[in-house]
């Protein structure tokens, strides 16, 4: 056997690598062929049958006796032929997708098969099935359902009343109020959305990050707090002009949050210990951490009081609201749209970003083509630990800025990782998941208090939305959507015994 021409993908590989790539791809052609083999079997078998003469044709030109075996022999062979190249066609016809398919359908193929039509199709999904709990949960649909068979339409009608009033009330305090008088006021929930949505987005960004290097970070909590706490200690210790003392207090909360995620990178890169176990140690360290400085005068805790709570932030310190006083949005989602623009340059244009996908994709083989992986662990823990501290700046310097305490990460720490897979760890895709989200959470309360439905359904259906989004072969299978490379699956040939016999 020739030796394959070797390519820059090949010199990455090691010798036993590469033979076991080429062991593995003689098995499926000996494999392929074995299967065209038998299908080539079953087809002469079932279709080879002696010349039968006919009664009403006129009666052919007798051969000489000589001529006649061989006659019937070249004419056996040439059908035998024609026969074989028929069955070598219906085999591979079996293997890959006919060439004479619509130039449409393949389009259409692949659109139904994009992430943002399978990413809606489990939100669609997962609102049904939500709609089915709130149905269940109703207790005017309960009450019509004991005399369904008397009279089925109040039944049918509690139903729509009640999945419908609860969605409306989730998008009228997630998106817009219908029932305000002007625009101004109508336009509220969606300024809400995008503050819930913020600290989403900068921790999402965190997470993702890490994944893409291969990292798990469920370290949000621990990294938001100590963030939030050298925030807020330059926030409210140190009076500065505004110009001076908000950009200082940003770059000190990013920079206590990418040290406590550096720290990971660093014990995985030195020891190997997984950053898994890392990242919940830190995470129950901050938390005790902070606490005990909340509740420690001279540290974090208000002068002269007895709760475990900061002073508030100074007003230089405070990131301004961007539409005025009447509504909470602030400029921290501005900062985050930055953010997510940074870290998509960051990750596929940047050198850096290379490395970090590489190291992500295989580690060993990053090693062999001359990445550091150890020093790309380090550093991308520490920018991870950084966008994820971006979070707890945004809740201490923009959301609650009345002081912090040690409910400030507010769960979003682990609702991060929840974004950042719903996303795809795609820095746009977590832009989009925590705006839907932040949606979730800002329309959740309003559904309670209008329809009395029980936020936890709103829990129940972002899960269902990350288990779908998690299983495309089941979104797949439930709107009937062929796969992607429209290849047939290979059944096991079936032989007919008689046509073999015969």
């Amino acid at each position: 056997m020739n030796e394959e021409p070797m390519n820059p993908e090949n010199e990455a590989e090691q010798p036993a690598t590469r033979a076991e790539r080429r062991r593995q791809e003689a098995e499926h052609t000996e494999a392929h062929n074995r299967h065209v083999e038998e299908v080539e079997d079953a087809i002469l078998a079932a279709t080879e049958t002696e010349a039968v003469p006919s009664d009403s044709a006129s009666a052919p030109v007798e051969p000489s006796p000589e001529a006649a075996p061989a006659a019937q022999a070249e004419a056996k062979a040439a059908t035998k032929a024609q026969q074989k190249a028929a069955a070598k066609a219906v085999a591979e016809g079996e293997a890959k997708p006919s060439a004479d398919e619509p130039a449409t359908n393949r389009v259409l193929r692949e659109i139904m098969n994009g992430p943002i039509v399978l990413t809606l199709l489990a939100v669609l999904v997962s609102f049904i099935i939500g709609g089915i709990l709130i149905a269940l949960t109703n207790s005017d649909v309960q009450e019509t359902a004991g005399y369904f068979f008397a009279q089925p339409g109040d039944f049918f009608g509690a139903v729509w009343s009640s999945v419908s009033g609860a969605y409306s009330s989730l998008f009228q305090g997630a998106i817009y109020n219908f029932g305000r008088d002007d625009f101004a006021s109508g336009i509220r929930p969606l300024t809400d959305t995008l503050t819930y949505a913020t600290p989403l987005i900068a921790a999402g960004l965190g997470v993702g990050l890490a994944f893409r290097v291969g990292l798990f970070n469920i370290g949000g909590r621990g990294q938001m707090l100590v963030a939030a706490a050298a925030a807020g200690w330059v926030g409210f210790s140190f009076p500065m002009p505004m110009w001076i003392h908000l950009p200082v207090a940003i770059l000190a909360g990013l920079a206590a949050g990418a040290i406590w995620g550096g720290i990971v990178g660093f014990l995985k890169a030195r020891t190997g210990a997984h950053e898994v176990i890392l990242t919940i140690m830190l995470n129950y360290i901050a938390f005790y951490l902070i606490s005990f400085m909340l509740r420690t005068q001279g540290l974090l805790q208000a002068p002269g009081s007895v709760n475990p709570k900061s002073p508030p932030m100074l007003e230089t310190a405070v990131l301004p609201a961007i539409l005025g006083p009447n509504y909470k949005l602030h400029a921290g989602f501005i900062i985050v749209v930055l953010a997510t623009a940074g870290v998509w340059w960051l990750l596929n244009r940047s050198s850096t970003g290379f490395r970090f996908r590489a190291v992500g994709t295989n580690p060993n083989a990053a090693l062999v083509a001359g990445v550091n992986v150890k020093s790309t662990y380090v550093w991308a823990m520490a920018l991870a630990g950084g966008l994820v501290g971006l979070a707890g700046v945004m809740q201490i310097l923009g959301t609650t800025p009345d002081g912090l305490t040690s409910g400030i990460d507010a769960g979003i720490g682990f609702d991060a990782i929840t974004v950042a897979l719903l996303g795809r760890s795609r820095p746009w895709g977590i832009f989009a998941a925590g705006i839907l989200f932040g949606a979730f959470k800002a329309g959740g309360f309003a559904m309670q208090a209008a329809e009395g439905v029980s936020v936890d359904i709103v829990g129940v259906v972002q899960s269902l939305i990350v288990l779908f989004i998690a299983a495309p072969p089941l979104i797949r299978a439930i709107f009937f959507i062929p796969s992607a490379d429209g290849k047939l699956k290979r059944r096991p040939l079936r032989r007919n015994s008689k046509a073999v016999s015969a």
